[in-house]
């Protein structure tokens, strides 16, 4: 009987190609200017049209260890669930759809990607699941990933949700000023993390992708608190303006070290690297500013740190500084870190070091998957080697190279 009565719950359903045009057009005019707070009822009201039910909108949290979900009438609630040894926490780290099923139907988890940047999870749960659902809610998902991040630029809503302890002043600024921790093209992919996440000060990243050229800086301010946070705004904001104006690598440390030393004065200096790689042709160069050297990562392994002449520190001065040069092949990785992951140590200690750092990402690497999982997994492991201790900020920023052309992308 109760299998009859399900059938035709499903029968009554139309879940085809044109009704799925059609609720997610109505989904979209309606979310238009809908207030944020009612973006996740409208989804779950939305859902329960094609016979859903048990609505979650689950987001990550700012230290990568929980999704939390988002409160709001008809979303199922609860507690926030681990991103390690969920199903929708494999979901989030792999974007790709899973399914479960369970006494009272089929669960679906579904990645929330915007572009190519993970929000969260969907999860939903169907009395049965076909063709018609799977793209369906693939491309629901996609819409409200789309929503959550357009109506995240104007209220507080989102950020409450996925905090799990109080953030200092210092770091709001500093996760204000951050892109996207990850971005997936065929051509290539990045993925970043911060830590200590709710407390971090004078670490920073930036990074864009024009045409075929990725753009990226890693920044370590001096200091500690508001004074490492108010520098990095300075640093980042002057690494931004010069990149816009599209002068080289040489240029545009001069224009931040002046930006610097005009603001601070010469007691004050930032460390970074500024890197550009072609992703056409895995040509890589880059400018050292008084960072430790990115590490060359080849299936799975450390082949080299990429050292070079350095100049020094933005704020200080320096000379015109040297451009090094490196040609990727596909598949390989560089890993961008800053100093507190390898000078971490406790009271009269050694300090962690390089050759434990690269110990770690070669046990790690193997079983991390994709740049995002492998980021994450290897800060939380490196996290752990330290003894959980973190007295300076520790950052760490994966680029893959795959290679190839974007072109068939826009003329399929």
């Amino acid at each position: 009987m109760a299998e009859f009565a399900r059938d035709n719950r499903r029968a009554a359903v139309d879940r085809s190609e044109g009704f799925g045009e059609r609720l997610l057009g109505r989904l979209l005019d309606r979310a238009h200017e809908m207030p944020p707070q009612l973006i996740g009822p409208l989804v779950a009201e939305e859902v329960r049209a094609i016979g859903g039910r048990d609505v979650s909108i689950l987001l990550q949290d700012y230290g990568q260890l929980m999704l939390v979900p988002l409160p709001g009438r008809g979303l199922t609630g609860g507690d926030p669930v681990p991103i390690d040894d969920s199903r929708a926490g494999e979901v989030f780290l792999r974007a790709a759809p899973a399914e479960h099923t369970q006494a009272d139907g089929i669960r679906m988890f579904l990645p929330l990607l915007d572009g190519s940047d993970e929000v969260g999870v969907l999860a939903v749960t169907l009395d049965s699941v076909d063709d018609d659902d799977r793209r369906l809610l693939r491309r629901l998902a996609g819409l409200v990933a789309d929503m959550l991040v357009t109506k995240n630029g104007y209220t507080d809503q989102f950020f409450q949700a996925r905090r799990r302890e109080p953030m200092s002043v210092a770091a709001e600024i500093q996760w204000s000023l951050l892109p996207p921790l990850s971005m997936n093209t065929p051509q290539v992919a990045v993925a970043g993390i911060l830590e200590p996440a709710y407390n971090v000060a004078g670490d920073s990243l930036d990074y864009a992708l024009n045409d075929d050229i990725l753009h990226l800086a890693m920044i370590d301010a001096m200091g500690h608190g508001l004074n490492a946070a108010v520098l990095a705004t300075v640093a980042v904001g002057s690494y931004r303006h010069a990149r816009r104006a599209g002068v080289g690598l040489a240029e545009l440390y001069a224009f931040m070290d002046a930006a610097i030393d005009e603001q601070f004065g010469p007691d004050h200096f930032v460390t970074a690297q500024m890197m550009r790689l072609d992703i056409g042709t895995g040509q890589l160069q880059w400018v050292n500013a008084g960072h430790p050297a990115p590490l060359l990562i080849r299936d799975h392994r450390v082949i080299q740190a990429l050292d070079s002449p350095g100049t020094l520190p933005v704020g200080f001065g320096g000379d015109t500084p040297q451009i090094s040069m490196r040609q990727l092949r596909r598949g390989d990785r560089v890993l961008f870190y800053t100093d507190g992951l390898v000078e971490e140590h406790q009271t009269g200690g050694e300090q962690f070091g390089e050759e434990r750092l690269i110990a770690t990402i070669e046990r790690v690497g193997p079983a991390g998957g994709g740049v995002q999982e492998t980021v994450r997994g290897l800060s939380h492991s490196l996290m752990r080697e330290r003894g959980g201790t973190t007295t300076d900020d520790a950052s760490l920023f994966l680029v893959e190279w795959r290679g190839g052309t974007a072109d068939h992308l826009a003329n399929p």
